[in-house]
């Protein structure tokens, strides 16, 4: 009589074994970790990362290099121009100001998190651009909100492993976060400054903690742990006001801008030629029609820049209005961000380590592009439908895992 039932148990029990041990991926970023920042001191948890699994020589954010245009893409797998995240701070002809907004509704690519929850893999996130709400009426499984800036980096270790405990089917296997990384104080004191060193000690801290709960938990065959940033950090001296030098001149202008690129919305469209010859005279600036920008910085779409657009190059940067966090006076070194992506000084950092990583790989430069689909092969499934970027060669499942 109780054969039925034994037999049903031993089904459950076998399913959920499955699910244990079915690939598990987690992706960390480290905000404004530059490629070279894991070189500056002895950092025991990024070395582990390098020795025993994949480094890259540089992670090749989108254009712009700007934490929301380059989380969206590195959770997308596409170009700025086809998910529409623009920039951090920026004005959409029909819904309006989009100022760090984590709505997923903004954006116009699918994200990795619902590829998986649409494909039956359950995912969590601690902290990510577009993570908070439903896209297209799918969201992650789990997900922390709202976004809190005072979150400890610490908390989001433990939150993790607490995810990993969970029971199937509620445990997640693809799990995504935000963490601080060196972002603040590269932005303040400059790329060189001792406070980045610092904070990377800090950050690697964080990251010894999270590598202990996974030997302690025995997780290495099932998972991959894949640490990733969305830009690096150039050095910066000047400071570019095109709102003065445009109100100098009595142009009533708008200008929403981050580091190196900005877009400029003119309250009198009848000056834009007046505009364009006052910003012309700035030295080391440059100036775009929205809709006559060079093909190979796929930016867009133009409704979202504004009526011009103006970038330029370190050690200048265009000073924010409402966040400003450029330097203000001449001759003090600070950092920004958002210059031409193909600089070395604007690449991130990618490591990878676990289930379907060989020790001590070396891979070279990484497109944002090709994050995205590399998680989803690890994970078993089709990556996010507008992703543009390919799986890294390097880092695949083991073959006996691979579907036919």
């Amino acid at each position: 009589m109780f054969g039925p039932l034994l037999l049903l148990l031993a089904v459950l029990a076998s399913a959920d074994l499955a699910a244990a041990s079915a690939p598990t991926v987690i992706m960390l970023s480290l905000d404004g970790v530059r490629a070279d920042y894991p070189d500056r001191t002895d950092l025991p948890g990024f070395s582990r990362l390098e020795r025993e699994g994949a480094r890259a020589e540089g992670l090749v954010p989108p254009f712009p290099p700007i934490t929301f245009p380059s989380h969206v893409t590195l959770a997308t797998g596409a170009s700025v121009d086809r998910h529409g995240i623009v920039a951090n701070d920026f004005r959409d002809p029909d819904r309006g100001r989009f100022h760090y907004v984590n709505d997923a509704t903004w954006q116009k690519a699918e994200p990795i998190w619902v590829a998986a929850e649409r494909q039956g893999v359950p995912s969590a996130i601690f902290f990510w651009v577009g993570s908070e709400g439903p896209w297209h009426g799918t969201s992650a499984g789990l997900y922390e909100h709202p976004f809190d800036s005072e979150v400890p980096d610490a908390r989001k270790v433990d939150r993790i492993l607490e995810w990993l405990d969970l029971s199937p089917p509620r445990r997640p296997r693809l799990i995504v976060s935000w963490w601080h990384g060196a972002d603040a104080p590269g932005h303040r004191f400059g790329p060189d400054s001792p406070a980045v060193v610092a904070a990377m000690v800090v950050q690697d801290a964080q990251l010894v903690r999270l590598l202990a709960g996974l030997d302690a938990r025995g997780l290495w065959d099932e998972t991959t742990l894949v640490v990733v940033s969305d830009h690096g950090m150039a050095a910066v001296t000047q400071s570019v006001s095109l709102e003065a030098a445009l109100g100098a001149k009595g142009i009533d202008a708008e200008v929403l801008a981050s580091g190196g690129i900005a877009s400029i919305h003119l309250a009198d469209l009848a000056r834009r030629d007046e505009a364009r010859e006052v910003i012309a005279a700035i030295p080391g600036v440059e100036l775009f029609a929205p809709d006559a920008l060079p093909a190979q910085w796929r930016y867009g779409p133009a409704e979202r820049l504004g009526d011009l657009v103006a970038v330029t190059a370190p050690p200048r940067a265009f000073r924010e209005k409402t966040r400003d966090r450029v330097i203000t006076s001449a001759g003090r070194r600070t950092g920004a961000h958002g210059y031409d992506a193909s600089r070395a000084d604007m690449r991130g950092i990618f490591f990878a380590m676990g289930r379907g990583v060989a020790p001590a790989t070396k891979l070279g430069a990484v497109s944002s592009l090709d994050v995205a689909p590399t998680v989803a092969r690890l994970l078993g499934i089709e990556p996010p439908r507008d992703a543009e970027g390919r799986a890294i060669e390097a880092l695949a499942p083991p073959a006996a895992d691979v579907r036919p």
